[in-house]
Formats: C-alpha cells, structure tokens, sequence
C-alpha cells in the first residue's frame, strides 16, 4: 500500500463526476480528520422548537407561542426551520426527520391527540402521522410522532401541526425553558 499526496483531484474535462472506489468499497476517514466544502458530510440541519405556553383545545395548525429552543446548552445546526401561520418552511430539499413530542395532562375520560400533517402543493394538507392518549382516569403522559418527509421542493413541501380530540380540563403543555411539547427537524440527506 502507498500513499498518495495530492492537493486537488479534478476531471479530465475540468467538470463532472470524479469517481473514487468501486460499488462495496468503503473509505475510512482518520481520527481527527475535518472535511469542509460540500464533498462527504454528514448531517447539515438540526433544529428544535417548542410549545411555550399550553393548548386547551383543538388546535390546526398550531401556530402561536413557538420558538426554538434556546435554553443553556441547546443548539440548532444550519439554517433552521421557518414557520408562518403554523405552516413550516424547510431551508433546503432533502430527506428530513420530523418528529412531535408532546406532554398531555388529560382529564377523567378525555384522550388528546397530536398529528403531524404534510402538504405537497403548499395547498391540500394530509396527515402522515399521529399519537392519541385517552383513560378512564385523569392523567398526564408523554405523547410521540414522527415522519420522514421528503422535501423535494422548499416551496410546495411543507407541514404543519395539530392536537385534537382536547376536551374541557385538558391541556397539551408548554414551557418557555424546557422541552415539554416539542418539534425536532433533522435533514438526513438528499433526496
């Protein structure tokens, strides 16, 4: 084995596809390597927002008391998400993990439910995916959704949130300093 020493690796025609291996090899990057540019990167958007005060009922889309997280420790990579109206805008295409976590208290013989909706056309809105929570008793508990979205386009892919089934004395919760209901958006990679 050598080694090869080389500041740049280009194309006979100076554009195009440089191809490095053949299908099954894999390439080892070392301890302490950094890559730069947009060659072989792994994630490139994280974001995390959150509900800020409580919803007592039905709400589609949820659309006020939102925002990123931004209590000691936490943190966002890239761009991040943009929301107007309760519509979310993603900042670039790609293959995103989308998940709603949500924190119910539920009065005696209600159920809460979340759900994450998506939209194609920026116009007709469907649901992808949903979580419900109901008892007998009043209770509180955790709720949990998520998707993979794929935003081929940032101008029509978009999503929304909601809660439903919120009858009288029940509660999605919110805080302004912690996580209690929240929404995380990770772009895995291209579409």
């Amino acid at each position: 084995m050598g080694t090869l020493k080389t500041t740049n690796i280009e194309s006979i025609s100076g554009s195009g596809t440089v191809t490095l291996g053949t299908s099954g090899e894999t390439f080892a990057l070392g301890s302490g390597v950094t890559v730069t540019g947009n060659g072989l990167v792994g994630i490139t958007e994280a974001d995390q927002w959150r509900l800020t005060s409580g919803i007592t009922a039905n709400t589609d889309p949820i659309s006020s008391n939102l925002e990123r997280v931004d209590t000691t420790g936490q943190g966002t990579l890239g761009t991040g998400m943009s929301v107007s109206s309760g519509y979310w805008t993603f900042p670039s295409t790609g293959i995103w993990k989308v998940e709603f976590d949500g924190y119910i208290s539920c009065a005696s013989g209600d159920n809460v439910g979340i759900a994450i909706n998506v939209t194609t056309n920026d116009s007709s809105y469907a649901e992808v995916s949903r979580s419900l929570d109901g008892n007998d008793s009043a209770h509180s508990g955790s709720l949990h959704c998520n998707s993979l979205i794929d935003v081929t386009d940032t101008s029509n892919v978009k999503i929304s949130f909601d809660v439903f089934s919120v009858d009288s004395g029940s509660t999605l919760e919110g805080s302004s300093d912690k996580n209690t209901t929240y929404f995380t958006f990770i772009r895995l990679g291209d579409t």
